[in-house]
């Protein structure tokens, strides 16, 4: 693990930072939208969700091209997808334009997190595989926390309108620094075997201080070519499918409290600036729960840890649900809930890269996130749609909870892959 390596891993850690944020930018501006356009919940549930839907498919699209051209070319697409799509969400006008545009950030968000998953995993020594998932896993709630401070300022000085704004210029300085600094996979070109690869892989080697190779190693004939439907093939397709139906299933837990937090803290009588503080209390709940899963990954089974956080979701949103009679308590609870969650969604990730070999680390990331970004999407709708038939928020809250349950029974059933 040389410096370079380091510096790779760290700026990783930072693209889904960005990520946290980009995501996350419209919950922080959701109350204001509302305010300005009057609409109701059932219409807020339909474009928090877009852009989970546009990550759906740029997940498993934009995994399977990362296996096909490279980490890093498909990382700097995402970014100028990204950095445009917050820009341009500056100018909506409507409920419609305003959702077509964050499907389209969707795409390039939902891309990076399985290029970076793979990318770090690969960065990465065996030794030390989980613990550099993990803990880039963790930069997500480290973006969520520092744009949710910076967006409840932007929302007292200016308008819902600002925190895009803000999206797109850090977006876009990560263009150079990325450009810079992010060396591409050498698993990934020992894979793809294209006629200067070597020469390639000693260029990278000798920037990480290793030593150069003489030769490629043998080509593993047993190793899958890189394909969607090599993930469905004997071998991955059991893995494959319960880690996207785990996936799916506790994600709608970790969205339920990420996108309707704000609103419902805004209903209880807060104003916007101070909802916005509340998702930022979930957030380093989550971050607190990520190290603390990244740190115990070292010693302990992944799998064992995902298990236990889930179950723990369970019973701490269930708990959200009950309602708090202070300011305090909904950041406390809120906290605990993030805690809970997060850190059986930085479980997951490690859960991935570890259960699937170079040739479709990214396309398997893809497919377990977008296909389980479903769940992403239809936790907001769901809850929106339980919310407008008059359901209280215990009950909504008790409903939503039991994706982790679900994912965590799930993964009971998954034989972990060796590093």
């Amino acid at each position: 693990m040389g410096r370079i390596q380091i510096i790779a891993i760290i700026l990783c850690i930072l693209l889904n930072a960005l990520d946290g944020f980009d995501v996350l930018a419209i919950s922080f501006a959701s109350p204001g939208i509302a305010t300005e356009w009057g609409i109701d919940r059932a219409a807020l549930g339909l474009v928090l969700s877009m852009e989970l839907i546009g990550m759906a498919v740029g997940s498993v699209l934009l995994g399977n091209l990362a296996d096909r051209i490279g980490r890093r070319p498909t990382i700097l697409g995402c970014l100028v997808v990204m950095a445009a799509g917050m820009g341009v969400a500056t100018q909506a006008w409507s409920i419609l334009s305003l959702s077509i545009i964050r499907l389209a950030t969707g795409f390039g968000i939902g891309g990076m997190l399985a290029c970076t998953n793979a990318m770090v995993a690969e960065l990465a020594n065996a030794r030390a595989r989980s613990l550099a998932v993990a803990i880039m896993a963790a930069g997500y709630p480290i973006g969520a926390i520092v744009g949710g401070s910076v967006a409840s300022h932007l929302l007292i000085a200016g308008g819902w309108r600002d925190i895009f704004l803000f999206g797109a210029i850090v977006t876009a300085l990560f263009l150079p620094v990325t450009l810079l600094l992010l060396p591409e996979s050498v698993g990934f070109l020992m894979q793809k075997r294209s006629p200067d690869a070597l020469a390639r892989i000693n260029r990278i080697l000798t920037r990480m201080g290793h030593a150069a190779a003489d030769a490629l190693p043998p080509i593993d004939a047993a190793a899958p070519k890189p394909s969607l439907s090599a993930l469905f093939a004997p071998g991955l397709g059991r893995t494959t499918v319960l880690l996207t139906l785990a996936y799916f299933c506790h994600i709608m837990t970790f969205y339920f409290i990420l996108k309707w937090v704000p609103k419902i803290v805004v209903d209880m009588g807060y104003a916007p600036a101070t909802a916005g503080g509340v998702l930022v209390w979930a957030n380093v709940g989550g971050l607190l729960g990520s190290l603390l899963l990244s740190a115990l990954s070292w010693r302990l089974s992944v799998r064992a840890l995902v298990i236990a956080a889930m179950v723990a979701s369970t019973i701490m949103v269930s708990i959200f649900g009950q309602g708090q009679t202070s300011l305090q308590g909904l950041s406390l609870v809120a906290a605990a809930g993030g805690f809970c969650t997060n850190a059986a969604v930085v479980g997951l990730y490690a859960l991935v890269a570890q259960s699937f070999p170079t040739a479709v680390r990214a396309g398997g990331t893809g497919i377990v996130i977008g296909v389980g970004r479903g769940g992403a999407a239809l936790g907001p709708i769901i809850a929106g749609f339980l919310f407008t038939l008059d359901f209280g928020l215990p009950l909504v809250a008790f409903v939503m909870a039991l994706g982790s349950l679900v994912g965590a029974l799930l993964l009971m059933l998954l034989r972990v892959r060796t590093p």
